[in-house]
C-alpha cells in the first residue's frame, strides 16, 4: 500500500509539473501572439480578397484550403527554421525581425500610397483570368498561400523573439501553440467575415421575428463598412508594429537615439495631462512609432518596386 501511495504521489507530482509546463507554454504563446497583432490583422484583412468572384458554396472550402496551407507553412517550414536560428544563430533574430518590421512598414505605406497613385504592386494577378473554376480556385489558393508564407514568417519571427530563454522543447511547444492558435483565429475570422453577408441575408429573408430580420439586414448593410474598417485598422497596426520593431531593433544594435527620442516625446505628452498618463504615453508612443513606420515604408516603396521586385522576378524567370 505504501508503494502504491508513493507511486500515486509521484504521478501527482508529474501531473503538476506537466500542468505548470502547459501554463507556461500557453502564457508565452499568448504574449508572443499578441506582439504579432499587426501581421495577424493584415493576414485577416488580405485573405478575403482571394475569395472575390467565387460562388458562395466554394468560399468556405477555399478558406479551409488556404488555412491548411498556412498551417503547413508555419509547422513544416517556419517552425524548424526558427528553432535552428534560435539555437545556432541567435544573432540573426534581430536583423530578421527588423526585416519583417520593414516589410510591414512597406506594406502599410504601400496601401496608403495606393489611395493616391492607384499603383498596387500586388496586382500580379492576370487580367484575363481562366474561366475554368477549378483552375481559378487552384491559382487563387496558391497565391493566398504564397502571401500567407510572408505574413506567417513575420508572425513566427516576432513570436520567437518574445519567447524567453528556455529549452528547445519549450520553444517548440510555444511556437507550435502560436502557429495553431493564430491560424485558427485568423482563418476562423476570415470564414465568419466572408459568410457574414450570407448569414445576414438568410436572417433577413427567413427570420421568424422582426428583430431577427432587422438584424440580418443590418449585417448585410454593415459588412462593406466593416471590411473597410478592417483594412484601415490593419494598415495602422502594420505601421505601428513594423515601426516599433525596427526602432527596438536599432536600439538592440546600438543605435538607441530613436528609441530615446520617442520615449521622451511620450513622457512629455503624458506629463501634459492630469489623469490617464499611462494611456496617453502608450498612445503617443504607438502614434510616433506608426509615423516612423510610414516614413520608413515610403522610403522603401521605390527601393522595393524599382529594384527588389524586378530583381526577384528576373531570378524566377518572369
Amino acid at each position: 500500500m505504501s508503494g502504491l501511495l508513493a507511486l500515486l504521489d509521484d504521478v501527482a507530482g508529474i501531473a503538476k509539473v506537466a500542468a505548470a509546463s502547459v501554463d507556461d507554454v500557453m502564457g508565452q504563446a499568448a504574449k508572443a501572439g499578441a506582439k504579432a497583432a499587426g501581421a495577424l490583422i493584415d493576414d485577416a484583412a488580405v485573405t478575403p480578397k482571394y475569395l472575390h468572384g467565387f460562388e458562395a458554396s466554394r468560399e468556405l472550402p477555399l478558406v479551409w484550403r488556404i488555412a491548411k496551407g498556412s498551417l503547413k507553412n508555419k509547422l513544416l517550414y517556419l517552425l524548424p527554421i526558427g528553432l535552428l536560428l534560435s539555437n545556432f544563430a541567435p544573432w540573426s533574430i534581430t536583423p530578421l525581425l527588423m526585416l519583417g518590421g520593414g516589410y510591414l512598414c512597406f506594406e502599410g505605406a504601400e496601401k496608403i500610397a495606393h489611395l493616391f497613385t492607384h499603383d498596387d504592386h500586388h496586382a500580379d494577378q492576370p487580367e484575363n483570368l481562366p474561366e475554368d473554376p477549378a483552375h481559378l480556385e487552384e491559382e487563387k489558393a496558391a497565391g493566398a498561400i504564397k502571401t500567407d508564407f510572408i505574413l506567417s514568417a513575420e508572425i513566427m519571427t516576432i513570436a520567437l523573439a518574445e519567447i524567453p530563454p528556455s529549452s528547445l522543447v519549450m520553444e517548440a511547444a510555444t511556437l507550435f501553440t502560436v502557429a495553431v492558435g493564430i491560424t485558427a483565429l485568423v482563418y476562423g475570422s476570415v470564414g465568419l467575415i466572408v459568410k457574414a453577408d450570407d448569414i445576414g441575408l438568410t436572417m433577413a429573408e427567413r427570420g421568424r421575428l422582426s428583430a431577427t430580420r432587422s438584424l440580418g439586414r443590418g449585417i448585410v448593410k454593415a459588412m462593406p463598412g466593416f471590411l473597410q474598417m478592417l483594412l484601415v485598422v490593419g494598415t495602422a497596426a502594420m505601421l505601428w508594429v513594423g515601426g516599433s520593431i525596427v526602432i527596438h531593433g536599432l536600439d538592440s544594435l546600438g543605435f538607441s537615439w530613436p528609441e530615446h527620442i520617442i520615449h521622451d516625446i511620450s513622457y512629455a505628452a503624458a506629463d501634459t495631462v492630469g489623469a490617464a498618463k499611462g494611456a496617453v504615453q502608450w498612445i503617443t508612443k504607438a502614434a510616433v512609432d506608426g509615423v516612423f513606420g510610414l516614413a520608413l515604408g515610403l522610403v522603401l516603396i521605390p527601393i522595393a518596386t524599382k529594384i527588389l521586385i524586378p530583381t526577384w522576378g528576373a531570378i524566377r524567370g518572369k
